[in-house]
């Protein structure tokens, strides 16, 4: 399902999350019928980052953990503001919401997604 309004990089970010948890296909294609557009922050907030953070609170699957964090790595190099600002107020800002999520994810993290993150939790106050 194409949505013209959303960018390559985005596009190709939601692939890999379906990639990730193939059980976000079906709520995904779900959300863009719901909606008729894709809602980046939604889809991202109530589709990818629920399977994420149920991921990091059993932290049993590193290998998974580590190619999810290597690719949000890339995500940050890619240099797409447009990507790295909804990668942040949504990925970013949930992770840093539970304290016992966070120190898991810090350990796959690397130096620029763990910059990002410390960017945020001060934006928002939380450092």
């Amino acid at each position: 399902m194409e949505d013209i309004n959303v960018s390559k990089n985005v596009r190709e970010f939601f692939e890999k999350m379906q990639e990730f948890f193939p059980s976000t296909k079906n709520a995904y294609i779900e959300s863009v019928e719901e909606y008729g557009e894709v809602l980046e922050t939604v889809v991202i907030e109530d589709i990818f980052m629920p399977e994420l953070l149920t991921l990091l609170a059993k932290n049993e699957d590193a290998e998974l953990l580590s190619n999810i964090f290597n690719y949000f790595e890339e995500i940050i190099k890619k240099n797409d503001s447009h990507l790295i600002n909804i990668f942040s107020v949504t990925v970013l800002e949930i992770l840093g919401n539970d304290k016992a999520i966070l120190e898991v994810a810090k350990r796959y993290m690397g130096e620029k997604t763990a910059l990002l993150q410390m960017k945020v939790d001060r934006e928002l106050g939380r450092l």
